[in-house]
């Protein structure tokens, strides 16, 4: 054999090696959503995709079910599992349905987090609120209230899901705050399961029921568009107004045709990325432990509670002032 061929092969098996360690090295971060073709939560695969670029050597796999079902998820789980990911992050259909299959796969050391809506606490080593929860119930209560002349008025809630552990979690913030709104009657809740066509007809149902309600509360940014659009097409503009958490993006024509006056969301960019970085730092031997403080890049460090939560940061409020700077970025 030349010296050539030699040096050549030599060089190839080399660089084959040195390939084979660099791929090794990567940690495998899966990004579990409720549903794919959810606007929030490809936003926030963009900012789990930035997170990744500044750890470097990191792999972002963006996957979840069809639909917003703990089955979907589980199925969904099982596969990373198969595939030894080296975390899991998570935004529950079902904070007790997922459970077993997370129990396992920590069993396996694959390291769990939830993020957005959360999993029981046996189920996950934390959860990343993306704001606190009596905060966000607070803020849709005030949205409603300072729609309405003097904050008087009936008012409803679209959710999404039945189980949504986050959506939930809101509901009841909503509930405990009501005291401090003492114009507002809440007259029902209803549920579209994060279905835009669903979400639509619970809430020709409420106009149609409650003639009275001046005000309709979706904390989900799938609810809250088609929410918005049926008021336009019932004609109720100026007449019934919605409003809860949403994307800019998705909301500016909304806002712009008078069927919300204000919105509030964090950044779901800001949400993956944040996550992302946590289910690193687990990865990289970092303990999830009450008072402990991860670091998660720009968003600054996540300080653990008793229960090993906490939030990332305070919702923003949108309005005509600023949505369509807002929608050019998410």
């Amino acid at each position: 054999m030349s010296s050539f061929r030699t040096v050549a092969l030599a060089s190839a098996l080399i660089a084959g090696l040195m390939a084979s360690t660099a791929h090794a090295a990567d940690v495998k971060i899966a990004l579990v959503v409720k549903s794919l073709g959810n606007g929030f939560f490809d936003a926030a695969h963009k900012g789990a995709e930035q997170a990744a670029k500044e750890l470097g050597g990191v792999q972002i796999v963006y996957t979840g079910p069809t639909t917003t079902t703990a089955e979907g998820q589980i199925e969904v789980i099982n596969s990373l599992i198969s595939q030894k990911v080296d975390a899991i992050a998570v935004s529950a259909n079902d904070k007790d349905a997922v459970v077993p299959v997370l129990k396992r796969a920590m069993q396996r050391g694959i390291k769990v987090i939830s993020w957005d809506s959360a999993v029981a606490p046996e189920g996950r080593m934390l959860h990343l609120n993306p704001s606190s929860n009596a905060l966000i119930g607070n803020m849709c209560l005030k949205l409603a209230a300072d729609t309405l002349p003097g904050g008087k008025g009936d008012v409803a809630i679209l959710s999404a899901t039945v189980t949504s552990t986050n959506q939930n979690t809101w509901i009841e913030e909503m509930k405990k705050a009501l005291p401090k709104y003492p114009g507002l009657n809440l007259v029902t809740t209803v549920y579209g399961d994060d279905l835009s066509d669903k979400s639509y007809r619970e809430t020709q149902g409420l106009l149609q029921k409650f003639p009275n309600v001046k005000v309709i509360i979706a904390p989900t940014s799938v609810g809250i568009v088609a929410a918005a659009q049926a008021v336009k097409d019932a004609g109720k503009i100026n007449q019934v107004y919605v409003t809860g958490l949403g994307l800019p993006s998705e909301m500016a024509g909304a806002v712009h045709a008078g069927a919300t006056k204000s919105f509030a969301i964090w950044n779901p960019i800001d949400l993956g990325y944040s996550a992302t970085e946590l289910a690193f730092d687990l990865v990289k031997g970092a303990k999830a432990e009450p008072g402990a403080e991860l670091p998660m890049g720009r968003m600054g460090k996540l300080k653990l509670d008793a229960g090993n939560e906490g939030a990332m940061a305070d919702p923003f409020v949108y309005d005509k002032t600023n949505v369509d700077e807002f929608a050019k970025i998410f």
